[in-house]
C-alpha cells in the first residue's frame, strides 16, 4: 500500500504544534535568555552551589528548546524530499523518504511523551535498585537480566550510567544491584519500570529441565540535587563497613572500603562498595539514602510513599509486567497491555515502547483521579 505522505505529515505537524504549545518555546526562550545573563556575571562562582544550578538549568533549558526546533526543521526536511521524489518521479527518493517518516514519528513520538512528563522529580536523573525475589537462583539471574536490560537501553540512548552497588548470588545472578542513570528526564522515563517483574522459562538450572516461574522487583527513585536540603542528624544513622566482595563471594577489596547505611527511624538500608575508598562509597550512600528520604518526606500518605518509592514484594499477584520464554515468548506489561513476541530484543534493551506506554497510562490514571 502506497504511504499517505500528505496525512502522515499533517499528522506530524499536528503533533508538533500540541508539542510547542506545551512546551511554550516563547517562554522557554526568555528562560535561556535570564539564565544566560545570569551565567556571565563575573561573580558566578563566588556561590558555587548556585553556578552549578543556574550552568545546570541553562544547558537543560537549551537542549529542549533545540530538540523541539530541531525536530520541526526534520518535519521540514522530509516534506522536501516527498516533494522532490514526487516532483522527479523518483522511486529511490521515495523509498527514502519512506525510511525517514519512520524515523521522524518515532522521534516525534519520543518527544511527545517527554513532554507528558511534568511530575516534580520527572526531570531529575534516577537511582534504580533491582532486588532478586522468589525463584531462588532463577530469581537472582532474572535480577541480573534486568539490570543488563536497563543499562543496555541507557546506552541505545547515549546516557551515562554508574554502577554503585552489586550484591551477588552465591550459584549466580545478582541478590540486589543499584546504578545510576545520569541523564535528564531519566526518572520520568524510568519511574514506569518500577514495580514487580516475573519471568517465566525452562530453568537453566534445573537438571530435569521443568517450567520455572521466578520474580524481581524494580526501584527507580530521583536522583537529589544539591538545592533539596535534606539534612539527616548523625544520631539517625549507623554505618557498618566491610569489604567488598564480587561473584560467588569472592574478595574483590583488599580493605574495608564497602558502606551499609541504615537510617534508624524508617529502617531503610542502602549499601555502596563499587567506589574506590570508604569515603567515596559513604557519599555514594548518603545521596541515595537522602533521595529515598526525600520521596517519604513528599509523600502524604503511605499509598504514595508505595506508588513513588517502588514498594514491592517481588512475589505472586503483584507482578507489573510478566516476561514468557516458554511455552511461548511474549513480554507483556500487565497494567498498559502492550506487549510483544520478542523477548531477545527487550533484553537487548528495546523497551521504549513499554516505557512511551507506560508514561502514556500513567497520565491516564492521574488525570482519572482529579
Amino acid at each position: 500500500m502506497a504511504v499517505d505522505f500528505t496525512q502522515e505529515i499533517k499528522d506530524l505537524r499536528a503533533t508538533m504544534d500540541s508539542v510547542r504549545e506545551v512546551t511554550d518555546l516563547t517562554s522557554l526562550q526568555a528562560r535561556i535568555e535570564d539564565l544566560e545573563k545570569q551565567a556571565s556575571a563575573p561573580d558566578l562562582w563566588d556561590d558555587q552551589e548556585k553556578a552549578q544550578r543556574v550552568t545546570s538549568d541553562l544547558s537543560r533549558a537549551k537542549a529542549e528548546y533545540d530538540r523541539v526546533t530541531g525536530m520541526d526543521t526534520r518535519v521540514d526536511d522530509l516534506e522536501a524530499l516527498v516533494e522532490l521524489g514526487q516532483e522527479e518521479d523518483d522511486a529511490d527518493t521515495l523509498v527514502e523518504a519512506e525510511k525517514e517518516l519512520g524515523a521522524v514519528r518515532k522521534a516525534v513520538g519520543e518527544l511527545e511523551v517527554r513532554t507528558l512528563l511534568s511530575g516534580e522529580y520527572d526531570e531529575r536523573e534516577a537511582v534504580v535498585t533491582i532486588r532478586s525475589g522468589a525463584g531462588g537462583v532463577d530469581a537472582a539471574d532474572f535480577a541480573e537480566m534486568l539490570m543488563r536490560m536497563y543499562l543496555r537501553w541507557a546506552e541505545r540512548h547515549d546516557y551515562p550510567t554508574k554502577v554503585m552497588d552489586t550484591s551477588y548470588a552465591e550459584e549466580a545472578g545478582l541478590k540486589s544491584a543499584t546504578f545510576e542513570v545520569n541523564a535528564p528526564y531519566a526518572f520520568g522515563h524510568l519511574s514506569v519500570e518500577g514495580g514487580t517483574h516475573r519471568l517465566v522459562r525452562i530453568s537453566p538450572f534445573d537438571n530435569q529441565g521443568r517450567r520455572q516461574t521466578s520474580f524481581a522487583a524494580v526501584e527507580v527513585i530521583p536522583l537529589i540535587e544539591s538545592t533539596d536540603h535534606i539534612e539527616i542528624p548523625d544520631n539517625e544513622i549507623k554505618v557498618d563497613v566491610f569489604r567488598s566482595s564480587g561473584p560467588g563471594g569472592q574478595s574483590v577489596n583488599t580493605t574495608d572500603s564497602a558502606v551499609r547505611m541504615t537510617h534508624l527511624p524508617t529502617g531503610i538500608v542502602v549499601s555502596m562498595q563499587n567506589e574506590k575508598s570508604q569515603i567515596q562509597n559513604r557519599a555514594a550512600a548518603l545521596r541515595v539514602l537522602q533521595s529515598r528520604l526525600l520521596l517519604l518526606k513528599k509523600a502524604e500518605e503511605a499509598a504514595a510513599k508505595k506508588e513513588m518509592a517502588g514498594d514491592v514484594k517481588a512475589s505472586w499477584g503483584d507482578q507489573m509486567r510478566s516476561y514468557v520464554l516458554n511455552p511461548y515468548q511474549m513480554v507483556k506489561d500487565l497494567r498498559t497491555e502492550y506487549e510483544t513476541g520478542n523477548p531477545s530484543a527487550v533484553f537487548d534493551g528495546d523497551i521504549d515502547g513499554f516505557i512511551e506506554a507506560g508514561i502514556r497510562w500513567q497520565i491516564a490514571q492521574r488525570r482519572s483521579a482529579v
